[in-house]
């Protein structure tokens, strides 16, 4: 037979040797049964030729003896065609019709396994073709040469690989230890009540073929997998800080920052205290839904009875009624164990409430009666905060806020009330200076300090908004401010929490 020496390639040894043994056998045997027809065929040809020389004319026998022979030319080219047994480093693998189906498969090869590798890649093999006849619509498929060619190559192989929304993490020879990984990461924030756990991001695993040196190490996997992506998330409290200003700087609220951090108290944080300042947000995210069940109290409805005995805006509660109970049942969606839905499936009322009476002034209120709340006594920008800080070369604690406004800027009453005292600081308030201070009932006062001038005396009942002082400097100050104190109780509380 003859032989076609193809180009030299990276080869190894195959599972197809007795597929292609057999495509071999075969095209010999039919060859050798063709021989044996023909020489039949021809020397039946030789004794009836003296019968019929001279005549012209084809004998009965001559005739079929030809018959034969194109006969069984006709039935090999039917069942059977013309092809070429594939070796690759004498390693047979199979039958393709024309060499180039082959070629085709090892260009695919490179270039898969370029594109995998990185780098160029080329197929070091010595392959072969050998002409053969093999029954028509019985070559191999091109898949399984690719896959006997990409397994002898030494730098790939068939891995499982771990991807987060297309991203790739890593990659295991056992599909199970990936899933086992990622079922630990659920496991921190699954309970009793979980009813769903997944993640925020598409996680797929696929078995695909990877360089060999694909990372493996399923610890390395997991720090990246739950590595922090929200920067910062703790932060130790320095000389200095305030719980309002810390909440500014992080771009939060106070109850934004106050839920980060339960148990805190805001009023008295200590050098060196840890707060949690973001939330902690890894690569991977959780979601878990939660069924759970919870009593749940139902409001008194409220019955208003007029009272001329007291001002407008006043009430008294007559009989306080009692709350109703309802069991809830719902479904919670939490994200790294931070709620983010509450959806309730179920009401069931355990007990009604009784009705709340509650008695409303009617009497028309003077000016100077409280409103409840507070207004800010002056605007401008905040240039301490309430809580420990620095000043003037050592530690101390700032029981208000100070703020920047110009030299004789009105001070306003932040609420309806009575002037308690009005004048110059002594004793342990020398610092200060030209002061106010207003009672506003049950237990509030407020302070305005180092004004520059007063314009109410003890005793004067105040509205609102009333102009009580001047922005000044005096006193034991550093600028043009207004320092407003809220005290409940004779206790200093942060005035950003009162003011609207």
């Amino acid at each position: 037979m003859d032989e076609i020496l193809h180009r030299p390639r990276g080869g190894g040894h195959g599972a197809l040797d007795t597929v292609s043994a057999r495509l071999r056998l075969l095209g010999g045997e039919l060859k050798a049964h063709t021989v044996l027809w023909r020489e039949q065929a021809h020397r039946t040809l030789l004794q009836t030729d003296a019968a019929t020389v001279g005549r012209g004319i084809m004998q009965p026998l001559h005739f079929f003896a030809l018959a034969a022979v194109v006969g069984v030319a006709a039935v090999v080219s039917t069942v059977y065609m013309p092809a070429y047994v594939v070796s690759v480093d004498g390693v047979a693998l199979g039958a393709v019709s024309e060499p180039s189906v082959f070629e085709d498969v090892v260009d695919r090869v490179e270039a898969r396994a370029t594109s995998i590798l990185g780098y160029d890649y080329t197929l070091d093999s010595v392959v072969t073709y050998e002409k053969a006849l093999v029954e028509r619509g019985s070559l191999p498929s091109e898949a399984g040469f690719e896959t006997y060619l990409f397994n002898q190559i030494g730098e790939v192989m068939k891995s499982y690989v771990l991807k987060v929304d297309g991203e790739f993490i890593g990659a295991s020879r056992d599909k199970a230890e990936l899933e086992a990984m990622l079922e630990e990461l659920k496991a921190p924030y699954m309970t009793e009540n979980t009813v769903e756990a997944d993640f925020t991001s598409n996680v797929v695993i696929t078995h695909e073929y990877t360089p060999s040196d694909v990372r493996q190490d399923l610890d390395e996997m997991e720090a990246i997998l739950t590595e922090n992506t929200s920067g910062q998330t703790v932060y130790e409290v320095q000389k200095g800080d305030t719980f309002m200003a810390l909440a500014f700087a992080n771009d939060m609220t106070m109850s934004e920052l106050e839920a980060l951090n339960p148990g805190i108290d805001i009023n008295r944080l200590y050098i060196g205290q840890l707060l949690n300042i973001k939330e902690e947000i890894p690569f991977l995210s959780v979601q878990t839904v939660e069924e759970i069940t919870y009593n749940e109290a139902i409001a008194c409805p409220v019955e208003e009875v007029p009272d001329d005995s007291m001002y407008q805006g006043a009430s008294r509660v007559l009989d306080a009624g009692v709350e109703g109970q309802a069991l809830v049942t719902a479904q919670v969606t939490y994200v790294n164990g931070y709620e983010r839905e509450r959806n309730v499936i179920e009401t069931q009322v355990l007990s009604e409430p009784t009705t709340k009476v509650v008695a409303v002034g009617t009497k028309v209120r003077p000016s100077w009666y409280p409103n409840g709340y507070f207004i800010w006594p002056v605007y401008g920008n905040i240039t301490s905060y309430f809580g420990y800080r620095s000043i003037f070369g050592s530690y101390s604690y700032h029981g208000g806020i100070d703020i920047a406004a110009s030299y004789g800027t009105n001070i306003k009453a932040a609420d309806g009330g009575t002037v308690v005292w009005s004048g110059t600081g002594t004793g342990s308030y020398w610092s200060y200076g030209k002061y106010v201070v207003i009672d506003h009932g049950n237990g509030k006062q407020t302070y305005y300090a180092h004004c520059s001038s007063l314009l109410v005396s003890a005793g004067d009942k105040v509205y609102q908004g009333q102009p009580i002082a001047r922005v000044g400097s005096t006193g034991r100050s550093t600028g043009n401010h207004c320092h407003f104190e809220v005290r409940i109780g004779g206790t200093a509380v942060n005035p950003l929490q009162y003011l609207s």
